[in-house]
C-alpha cells in the first residue's frame, strides 16, 4: 500500500470552503474533569491553524471515550472546545449535537477562518457501524474532508472513512507525518534496520512478527511475549507468562528468521518475582537469573542486565529502530529497568528512532526520553496494523495525488 502518494491539505484549495476535519481528541481527564494530557489535541493544531490561516470554514469532529452510541455528557467534547479556543486564540464554537440542528446551523453560519467543534461522533451508534446514511449527513455539512486522526485510521467508521465517499478527501499534517516516518521506516529503511517488540502477548503481535521478518536485519523480542519464545527453545520458564497454543508458531518464526538471515534476539537473563506486584507499582523483590534457570515458583517480569546490554549494543549499531511494546512490567519502578534501558539506548543512538504508540509511547514519555526520539506515533493500534502491513481504512479512502 503506497500511502505516501495521498493528497494533503496543501494539495487542495480550501479558501472559503467548509472543511470537515476528523481529529483524534480522545484525551484523558483527571478526577476534577480537566484534560490531564492534551498531547493529541496539540498534535492537531498544525492542520487546524493551516486551515484557519487559509480562510477555510473549519468543522472539527472526533470521538471521546466509549459512550456506546448514546448522548452521554460525561463524554462531551466541550472541554476540548475550551482548550482549543485558548490554543488558537479565537472562539471554537461548540455544537450541542453531531448531525442535528445545532451542528448544522453553526456550520452554515461559519465565516472564513472560523472554527466549529461538533459533539462526540460516537454519541450515534451509526458512527462505529460506518452507516452510509449517517456518513452522508455528516458530509452534507462540508465541501472537503480532511482526516488527521491517525489513532483511529485503522477503523472503518463513518467519520474516519465513510464520509470520503461523499467528499474530496485529503490528509492533514499529523497523518502525513505518521506515514512519512512509519512508512519510510518499514518500506525504505536506512540499514541496519532493527525492530523491537515487547508487550504481554504473542497473539497480539503474530502478523507483526511475520511481516517484520521480511523487512528487518535484527528482530529483538522482549516483554511477556519473550517467554513463549524461550519455552519454544526448550527452556523451563516457571510461572512466567506463556501462550502454549503459540509455541509452534514461535518455532516457525525462529526458523523463518534463520532462513531469511535475520538475527532474532531473545533475552539471556531475566528479573523474576515470587508474586506479581499488587497494586502494580507496589515494592517488589527481584531475583536475576539466566533464562534457562528460571525457578519453578517464580515469574519473569523484566529483562535482566546482560540482556539490557545486548539489546542496547544492537540498537547502537543500527541506523533505523522501530519499537513497539515494553520490555517488562514498566508500570512498576523496579520492573521498568529493561524498558528504561531500551529507551535510553534509542535516545543515545544516531539512528532514526520510531516509537509505535501505545505502551512504548507512554513509557518513553514517562521516562523523559520523548524529545530524543525521531518520531512517536499517536496511534497504538493503528501503528501496529501499519507494522503488520495491513491496509488502514482511514488512509486508504483518501484521494491519490495526481500522476
Amino acid at each position: 500500500m503506497n500511502y505516501l502518494n495521498k493528497k494533503t491539505v496543501e494539495d487542495i484549495d480550501v479558501a472559503g470552503k467548509k472543511v470537515l476535519v476528523r481529529c483524534d481528541f480522545n484525551v484523558p481527564f483527571d478526577a476534577e474533569g480537566n484534560i490531564s494530557d492534551p498531547k493529541r489535541i496539540d498534535e492537531a493544531l498544525k492542520t487546524i491553524r493551516y486551515l484557519v490561516d487559509h480562510k477555510a470554514k473549519v468543522i472539527l469532529c472526533s470521538h471521546l471515550g466509549r459512550p456506546k452510541g448514546e448522548f452521554n455528557m460525561k463524554y462531551s467534547l466541550a472541554p476540548v472546545a475550551a482548550y482549543l479556543s485558548k490554543a488558537l486564540g479565537q472562539e471554537v464554537k461548540m455544537a450541542k449535537d453531531v448531525i442535528g440542528e445545532s451542528a448544522k446551523s453553526i456550520a452554515a453560519s461559519l465565516q472564513d477562518g472560523e472554527v466549529e467543534l461538533i459533539e462526540n461522533v460516537r454519541f450515534h451508534k451509526e458512527e462505529e457501524k460506518n452507516d452510509p446514511a449517517f456518513a452522508k449527513e455528516l458530509a452534507s455539512m462540508a465541501e472537503i474532508y480532511v482526516n488527521d486522526a491517525f489513532g483511529t485510521a485503522h477503523r472503518a467508521h463513518a467519520s474516519t472513512a465513510g464520509v470520503a465517499d461523499y467528499l474530496p478527501a485529503v490528509c492533514g499534517y499529523l497523518i502525513q507525518k505518521e506515514i512519512k516516518y512509519l512508512g519510510s521506516a518499514i518500506n525504505n529503511p536506512v540499514r541496519p534496520f532493527t525492530a523491537i517488540l515487547g508487550g504481554a502477548k504473542v497473539a497480539d503481535k503474530l502478523t507483526v512478527i511475520s511481516n517484520l521478518l521480511e523487512k528487518v536485519d535484527t528482530l529483538i523480542i522482549g516483554g511477556g511475549m519473550a517467554y513463549t519464545f524461550l519455552k519454544a527453545e526448550g527452556n523451563e520458564i516457571g510461572k512466567s507468562l506463556c501462550d502454549d497454543s503459540k509455541i509452534d508458531y514461535c518455532k516457525e518464526m525462529m526458523e523463518k528468521a534463520k532462513a531469511k538471515g535475520v538475527k532474532l534476539m531473545l533475552p539471556v537473563d531475566t528479573a523474576c518475582v515470587k508474586e506479581f506486584p499488587n497494586p502494580i507499582d507496589a515494592e517488589v523483590e527481584t531475583t536475576v537469573v539466566p533464562v534457562d534457570q528460571i525457578p519453578a515458583d517464580m515469574e519473569g517480569c523484566d529483562i535482566g542486565p546482560k540482556t539490557m546490554e545486548l539489546f542496547a549494543d544492537a540498537i547502537k549499531s543500527s541506523k533505523t529502530v522501530v519499537w513497539n511494546g515494553p520490555m517488562g512490567v514498566f508500570e512498576n519502578p523496579t520492573l521498568a529497568a529493561g524498558t528504561l534501558a531500551v529507551a535510553k539506548a534509542m535516545a543515545e543512538s544516531e539512528a532514526v528512532t520510531v516509537i509505535g504508540g501505545g505502551d512504548s509511547a507512554a513509557a518513553v514519555e514517562k521516562l523523559g526520553f520523548a524529545d530524543k526520539m525521531t518520531h512517536i506515533s499517536t496511534g497504538g493500534g493503528a501503528s501496529l496494523e501499519f507494522l503488520e502491513g495491513r491496509e488502514l481504512p482511514g488512509i486508504a479512502c483518501l484521494n491519490e495525488k495526481d500522476a
